[in-house]
Formats: C-alpha cells, structure tokens, sequence
C-alpha cells in the first residue's frame, strides 16, 4: 500500500493501492501541480523512485525542486521528462538524477520512451516501488485530441499497474468542456478535486474509496 494522506490529510488516501492512478484535477493556479510534486517528494524520502513528466518546465528544473521538497533522497532516485525540445534522448545529471528530453508535448512515443528508461533505470537499482506524476495533461491536449490524450493515459496508467507504482497527473478542468473532461478522466482510479471557496482552497478524494471523502483544506 501507498500513504499518501501525509500530502493531504483524507483518510482515503492512508492506504492506496499499488498500481493506482489519480486525476488531479482544478481550476488554473488552484495548486494541482504543487501537490503532485508533493507527492513525488514525499515517497522518494521514503526511499521510492519517483518519475516525473513535465509539458512546461525542464527537467533539470523539476529535479531541484524535488531535492529542495525531499533534501535527503538519494538522488538516483529521481527521474525527470521535459517537452522543451532542449536535446533528445536521456542524460545523467552529475549528481546521478536522470534527465530525458523530448521534442513537445505532441511527441507521445518520446515521453513513453522516457517513462520506459525511467523504470528501467528504478528497477536495475532494485527500487520496487515508485511514483509517477505528469504536470500537465492539459497542455497535452492543445497539442492533440482528447482521444489520443486518452490511449496516452490508457497506456501509461497500465505501466504504472504493473509496475505497481503509483501515479498522479494533472488537469486544468477550467480549460476544457465537459466530455473532453469525461473522455480523459475514463483510464482513472480516482479523482483528486481542488476547488476555491471564499478565498481558500479545498480539496475532496472520489473513487478510491465507494464515498467521496468531505471536502478538506489544501
């Protein structure tokens, strides 16, 4: 099992099972990024692999900000996959953090290139459990439809099953329409919903459990 719940605090999230993936899902700078990051940081000070694509920033970028989240993990551990076009292919950053670059976010075979080394890379370490976090699936989809957004997610959720990691990726639900959301949302096993109200942030867990958990601040 995964406990998750130290990131927040939802009785849902104290024993995830391994080979989930969750939907993070919120308006624009309502924080879901920051969370998945969160997540990531927190099992690798556990000693867990964490992998982690990005469709804004660089690699490089994500990799110091999860050693200024976790300064303790060894950083052997960390992963991290960058659409800036910036090089093509994987690298070793001096401290031994994996780095992989692909073209845009439009290059789907890349990032599963880049996923695919990653969990090599874990797994020739003997790490057998793991993290993986996608920032965001909403610039995906400005690059491509929503059906192939969906066979990418369909694809990568089931790596992540058996790899018997956890996953969590990001969308921005102010920037699409209802079946867009629908359509991404299917490869799924739970939702995290961030919402803002009077001025704060709260968040609730669907699916992971039969009942939604309440509503708790973020």
């Amino acid at each position: 099992m995964y406990d998750l719940s130290d990131v927040l605090d939802v009785a849902a999230l104290e024993a995830v099972q391994p080979g989930t993936s969750i939907l993070v899902s919120g308006p624009a700078m309502s924080g879901t990024e920051p969370l998945v990051r969160d997540v990531l940081a927190s099992g690798a000070s556990d000693g867990e692999g964490a992998v982690f694509l990005t469709t804004g920033g660089t690699a490089a970028d994500v990799l110091d900000d999860l050693r200024s989240r976790a300064p303790e993990v060894d950083p052997s551990r960390l992963c991290a996959i960058d659409c800036r076009g910036n090089g093509d292919g994987a690298e070793e950053a001096s401290d031994g953090a994996l780095r992989h670059h692909v073209g845009d976010p439009s290059d789907l075979t890349g990032l599963g290139i880049g996923v695919t080394k990653s969990f090599d890379r874990l797994d020739l370490a003997g790490i057998d459990r793991g993290r993986l976090g996608l920032a965001s699936l909403s610039t995906m989809l400005t690059y491509t439809d929503r059906q192939t957004v969906f066979k990418f997610c369909h694809v990568l959720t089931a790596r992540i099953d058996a790899a018997d990691f956890v996953g969590a990726f990001t969308i921005d639900e102010s920037a699409h329409d209802e079946q867009t959301l629908q359509v991404v949302k299917q490869p799924f096993d739970g939702l995290i919903e961030i919402r803002e109200r009077d001025g704060d942030r709260e968040a609730r867990v669907l699916g992971v459990q039969p009942d939604p958990s309440p509503w708790v601040d973020l």
